[in-house]
């Protein structure tokens, strides 16, 4: 087998272990944790949000530290040793009757899906960042798709099946994950995490005009979680299928255009995928937030909103692998998705408030506000200040200078 081919299924192998990871994260966070937790073991609602809050704070918090570890030890026993840990919180959420198990299992669920997010884009070669990243939300998109659905459909039988079911994936992770092997060697200095965070920190600065775009986009998105399902039977009266079915247009827009998208984004230009994709977010939420549209055109907006995602979303992660120093991927992509994480941790507690306080209208106003914001802070950005804003054939044009002036 050739190199290229053992690439290609150890790419395969790693997307298989994140569908079964997010697999597993969805359907404990949206569908599973709130039913079982409730119904089943009497706790409050209260309880539940908590549990989910600092689920998301684990994972933000732990990808720093999963990082440095995965930049010095080998993945052999690092990676099978994350899905025990999933495996352990599960279990202690589903046979614990106190409170304490419930909240001590979800953030041990986060802490042990954190690094492979990491490993999946330690993963990314120097070209086609943008049509990589893709693929790799394609298979997120799908499996935090059908988590939710597959767990649903068990609970006719009971909580047990679902739990069963959630188990067996993981135990398949666990076992995939035995197979993967890095691409690139362990940098094995003598470079301590503070020295190491020190040195991606003056690169940071270096190009801090992307630190606000980082959590602001997040937050963007984050202010719509916890009202979505109020502004679509409010405001755009849809019942409780035909929300459902807004929410799967949605993602199907999105996970049909990611992998397109990205390869566009590496021809075309970072930048101008970047604006054209927050235009369209903006233009689309606010028809939504303005309009009174029919159930029909409601769904045709979702389907544009997700595809207008795919436009973002590949563009913006390439961007953002650029500044992940080559010897330090691990600890790079974990500083980064900590910054980053710092918006999804921000945004719901913003929207919340803003819904309740005032309108779910005014709390998507401010995101469309902020998406709009973005949209003009790129267009005006001069092409030189983004990162390789002329995508692959600029890479390709840079490395072709190096090798001439070696040889």
């Amino acid at each position: 087998m050739n190199g290229r081919s053992k690439f290609k299924l150890s790419t395969l192998t790693l997307f298989m272990v994140l569908f079964c990871t997010e697999f597993v994260r969805s359907a404990f966070l949206f569908s599973f944790l709130p039913n079982f937790a409730v119904n089943e073991s009497g706790h409050t609602v209260a309880l539940v949000g908590l549990a989910v809050s600092l689920h998301y704070t684990a994972d933000t918090l732990i990808k720093c530290v999963a990082g440095y570890l995965l930049d010095r030890f080998s993945l052999r026993w690092l990676l099978p040793a994350t899905f025990v840990m999933m495996l352990s919180g599960l279990a202690i959420v589903f046979f614990s009757p106190y409170a304490w198990g419930l909240v001590a299992g979800s953030v041990m669920l986060g802490m042990g899906a954190s690094p492979i997010w990491l490993i999946c884009l330690e993963k990314i070669r120097l070209t086609e960042r943008a049509a990589q990243m893709g693929a790799i939300y394609t298979v997120w998109l799908a499996s935090i798709g059908l988590g939710p659905v597959t767990i649903n459909l068990t609970f006719d039988y009971g909580f047990e099946p679902a739990f069963r079911l959630m188990i067996a994936l993981l135990a398949v992770g666990c076992i995939l994950s035995f197979a993967i092997n890095r691409t690139t060697p362990l940098q094995l200095q003598n470079v301590s995490f503070a020295e190491q965070a020190a040195g991606l920190r003056r690169r940071l600065v270096q190009l801090k005009w992307l630190l606000p775009g980082m959590v602001l986009q997040m937050t963007a998105a984050g202010l719509l979680l916890p009202i979505l399902p109020s502004f679509a039977a409010d405001h755009l009266g849809l019942s409780q299928p035909q929300y459902s079915l807004m929410l799967m247009l949605g993602g199907a827009g999105a996970m049909l255009f990611l992998v397109p998208m990205g390869k566009l984004a590496d021809r075309w230009g970072h930048k101008q995928m970047l604006v054209a994709g927050f235009v369209a977010l903006t233009v689309v939420l606010t028809l939504l937030v303005l309009s009174m549209p029919s159930p029909a055109l409601t769904m045709l907006f979702a389907f544009m909103l997700g595809l207008s995602y795919s436009v973002v979303l590949p563009a913006w992660n390439a961007v953002l692998s650029y500044l992940v120093p080559e010897d330090q991927k691990g600890t790079g992509w974990g500083v980064l998705s900590g910054i980053e994480g710092l918006g999804i941790m921000i945004g719901p507690v913003i929207g919340g408030w803003m819904a309740s306080h005032y309108t779910n209208a005014a709390a998507i106003s401010i995101s469309i506000t902020m998406l709009a914001a973005l949209a003009i802070f790129y267009l005006i950005l001069p092409q030189s200040k983004l990162v390789s804003a002329g995508g692959t054939l600029q890479h390709k044009k840079e490395n072709a200078h190096g090798r001439d002036r070696v040889s």
